[in-house]
C-alpha cells in the first residue's frame, strides 16, 4: 500500500454530540493503522482535550491541536510544535478584553484559566481541555506569562462589545494576530459572540502539511475528514477530503466527498476509511 495519511477531526466528525467516539469509526480507525495506514487527529482542541480520543484509536503518532498551533506526540506526550503568543501582543489582549468587559479564557500550558464571570461557561470550554484553573481575576491568571506563549484567547459577550474588542486590537497589536468572531450556536448561549485569539500562520492545514512531511508521506495521500469551516485548510492541503453529512454547504462545496453519515449517527470516518483506502473495520476488543 502506498504510504497514506488520514487525518481527523474530533467534534462532529470522530465523536458524537457527547463527545463519545462511535465504535464503528475506531473499529475502522485501528483497521486503518493496522493496515500501515498513518492516523493523526487534528483538532480545535488541545492536548489535554484530545489525550483521551488519541487513546482509545491506539494511536502514537502526532496530532495537531489548538487548530494548528500545538503538534504533540501522542505515544510520549512530547511538544513538537507550539506557537504562541506572547507579550507585548498578551497585554494589548488584556487591556481590549478587559476594556470590552468580555468573559475571557487563557489558553496555555495544555490547560484554561479564568475568573468567576466564565463559570457559566466552563461547560463549554471544558470539550477544549480537561485541566482547567479558576482565578480571582483571569487577567492577572499565571497563564498569561507562559514561557513559550498563550496557544489561545477567547472572549465572550455581546456582539457589539466583541467587535468593538476587536477593533480596537487590530488599531493596538504592533505584530500580527489572528483574530476571528463568531456567534455562539449551542444552547443556552445563542445570541452571544465570540472572539477567539491566536498565533498568526497555523490552521489545520500548516498542522496537516507539517506531519505529513515529518512521516515521509505526500500531500496527495493525505485523506483528512471534518464537518467544519476550521477543516477547511487541511482540506485544502489534502489529496482527498471528507466532509461529514451534517457539515454546512460551505464545507461540503469545498470537499472531494460529501458523507451522508453524521456525527449523531455515527460511521462517517469508517465511510471514509473504506472509499479511500478500501479498508473495513473489524470487531471491537
Amino acid at each position: 500500500m502506498q504510504r497514506s495519511l488520514l487525518a481527523i477531526d474530533l467534534d462532529g466528525t470522530l465523536l458524537d454530540p457527547s463527545g463519545r467516539p462511535h465504535d464503528r469509526d475506531v473499529l475502522a480507525v485501528r483497521a486503518a493503522l493496522t493496515a500501515g495506514v498513518s492516523v493523526s487527529i487534528v483538532t480545535g482542541r488541545l492536548y489535554s482535550g484530545t489525550r483521551a480520543a488519541a487513546a482509545v484509536l491506539g494511536l502514537r503518532g502526532p496530532v495537531g491541536c489548538a487548530d494548528g498551533s500545538h503538534v504533540v506526540q501522542s505515544g510520549d506526550h512530547v511538544t513538537l510544535v507550539h506557537s504562541g503568543v506572547s507579550a507585548p501582543e498578551t497585554s494589548h489582549l488584556r487591556a481590549a478584553l478587559s476594556r470590552a468587559s468580555l468573559t475571557t479564557f487563557v489558553f496555555a500550558k495544555d490547560a484554561i484559566g479564568h475568573d468567576a464571570r466564565g463559570a457559566d461557561f466552563v461547560p463549554y470550554v471544558r470539550t477544549w481541555s480537561t485541566d482547567i484553573r479558576a482565578a480571582a481575576d483571569v487577567y492577572a491568571h499565571e497563564l498569561w506569562d507562559t514561557e513559550d506563549g498563550v496557544t489561545a484567547v477567547v472572549a465572550l459577550g455581546p456582539r457589539e462589545s466583541v467587535l468593538q474588542a476587536a477593533e480596537d486590537l487590530a488599531r493596538d497589536l504592533t505584530r500580527p494576530v489572528f483574530l476571528v468572531q463568531f456567534p455562539l450556536r449551542r444552547e443556552p448561549h445563542v445570541g452571544i459572540w465570540a472572539l477567539m485569539a491566536r498565533a498568526p500562520g497555523c490552521t489545520k492545514g500548516t498542522a496537516v502539511r507539517w506531519i505529513a512531511e515529518r512521516e515521509g508521506i505526500a500531500l496527495k495521500d493525505v485523506v483528512s475528514v471534518g464537518d467544519w469551516v476550521n477543516d477547511l485548510p487541511m482540506f485544502e492541503v489534502a489529496g482527498r477530503s471528507f466532509a461529514m453529512g451534517q457539515a454546512p454547504d460551505e464545507v461540503k462545496s469545498r470537499a472531494t466527498d460529501v458523507l451522508t453519515e453524521t456525527c449523531e449517527s455515527g460511521g462517517g470516518v469508517a465511510a471514509a476509511v473504506a472509499k479511500a483506502f478500501g479498508i473495513a473495520p473489524g470487531r471491537l476488543r
